[in-house]
């Protein structure tokens, strides 16, 4: 029976590159995806390219090509990732300028667009459609048009078919869901399509790639896992090897630190699901009701059982809006009595806002680090003395100089603290952007493949 070997190289924009470089050279992989993107990512990426047209797809773009190309052109690896952000036309050029300069002829690389949709905004509203908060439920973008700053819905895989139809081998793509790369490849390679009959096995290219999508939470990273993670400073990131029917074996590279074992991928395949019946992606909804998970050897875990049922008809859209200002500091409080002087310090900023700054803050709150800054109002009182605890002081504001009045107070508890304060660096003012999720028809978006031999 026919099987393909899918590695994934990263989960978020700044992710480790030397676990990629395992997969791709001890792997034995056919395929690699490339995770770089966040909810928000897009909004930062566009920032950019306002500045300068040339910017705007991830940065590690550049540095990753330099470093995984030599090993997938050589071992004929497809690699498919989304790191084109917010402009992959542009990355494509670079990715293309740069595979000529190191001399790999004969590369067909694609690009994929069509995602962003923020000049296109004004339009599909009045043709009526809500833009509904999937959040808040507030309807309508009126209250924060003026302040939106990105516009990307989640495409899945039909893009990236086009471009493995057309020989690409490296396909580089702005706003795709984190497993389209894996669906993609699984559909391309044993012939699925989107209609009755393959909704089940894209079901499981569905969970396959959700397993995938976050690189070493599966392997071990961010796991109830850790102590069983041996060797984590060389983690390995996952592979899955599928067949046709489909099931999977979760596995690494040989050689890789880590774990893969039943819990690993227990943690992940629940990881980010609400409706374990209903798990909505832009290529299907997959049903992991039936998911079975099962250990066959060291470091391999077979998971089967897979049900899907067709796409949805929208698509999620997450529009990036400008939403104030952050100030943020942090103040380090020593024994004797380090709690009583951080409760001190946040009495004295309190006081200063409302009596001499006389500045009112949309939200502000102060963590305890040490003390409550993960549990927050869960986290019992401490009983004895503490060595230290962190003040963090964070306040989003509607103005940058509003801002800056704020960051200033926590910057005056280094003297108008208890003794024994200490401080690092300011923090700068920063603007805050927020998400409004939202979803749009699908025929909305038209996806764009452009393929380039080099």
């Amino acid at each position: 029976m026919k099987t393909v070997r899918l590695g994934n190289g990263s989960a978020y924009w700044g992710d480790m590159l030397d676990p990629a470089i395992d997969v791709a050279a001890k792997g034995d992989i056919d395929y690699l995806g490339l995770d770089h993107l966040a909810e928000l990512t897009l909004a930062i990426l566009q920032r950019y390219k306002s500045k300068n047209p040339k910017h705007g797809y991830i940065p590690d773009l550049i540095p990753w090509t330099e470093a995984l190309l030599p090993i997938t052109y050589e071992k004929g690896i497809t690699m498919i990732t989304n790191a084109g952000g917010a402009n992959p036309e542009e990355g494509g050029r670079q990715v293309i300028e740069l595979a000529r300069k190191m001399g790999f002829k004969g590369l067909k690389v694609a690009t994929i667009s069509g995602d962003d949709v923020f000049d296109q905004l004004d339009r599909l509203a009045a043709e009526g459609v809500p833009f509904v908060n999937m959040d808040t439920g507030e309807e309508g973008l009126d209250r924060i048009r003026q302040d939106i700053v990105a516009a990307n819905a989640y495409i899945g895989s039909d893009g990236i078919l086009e471009a493995l139809q057309s020989g690409a081998k490296y396909i580089i793509a702005g706003r795709i869901s984190d497993g389209a790369p894996f669906v993609a490849a699984l559909m391309h390679e044993f012939g699925w399509r989107f209609e009755d009959g393959y909704w089940d096995k894209i079901g499981g290219g569905i969970v396959i790639g959700h397993l995938l999508e976050c690189a070493c939470f599966c392997t071990g990273g961010g796991s109830n896992q850790w102590r069983e993670a041996k060797d984590a400073w060389k983690i390995g990131f996952p592979i899955a090897e599928v067949n046709e029917v489909p099931e999977a074996i979760i596995t690494k590279a040989p050689d890789t630190g880590g774990i893969v074992n039943q819990w690993t991928v227990k943690e992940q395949l629940l990881y980010e699901v609400l409706d374990p019946y209903n798990y909505y992606m832009p290529d299907g909804i997959a049903d992991l009701s039936d998911v079975t998970v099962e250990e066959v050897g060291e470091n391999r875990v077979r998971v089967k059982g897979f049900r899907g049922k067709p796409r949805p008809d929208t698509l999620k859209l997450c529009i990036g809006y400008r939403d104030g200002y952050i100030a943020e500091g942090l103040l380090l409080f020593s024994w004797p009595d380090a709690l009583e002087k951080a409760q001190r310090a946040e009495e004295i900023v309190r006081m200063r806002l409302k009596h001499r700054i006389k500045v009112e803050p949309i939200e502000i709150r102060f963590d305890y680090v040490g003390v409550n800054a993960l549990h927050g109002r869960t986290a019992p009182r401490p009983t004895g003395e503490l060595n230290e605890v962190g003040l963090r002081i964070a306040a989003k504001l509607r103005t940058p100089e509003e801002a800056d009045l704020v960051r200033r107070e926590a910057t005056h508890l280094w003297t108008l603290g208890g003794i024994g304060t200490a401080f690092g660096v300011p923090f700068p003012v920063r603007p805050v952007i927020s998400l409004w999720p939202t979803l749009i028809p699908r025929d909305a978006i038209q996806i764009k493949v452009v393929v380039e031999e080099v």
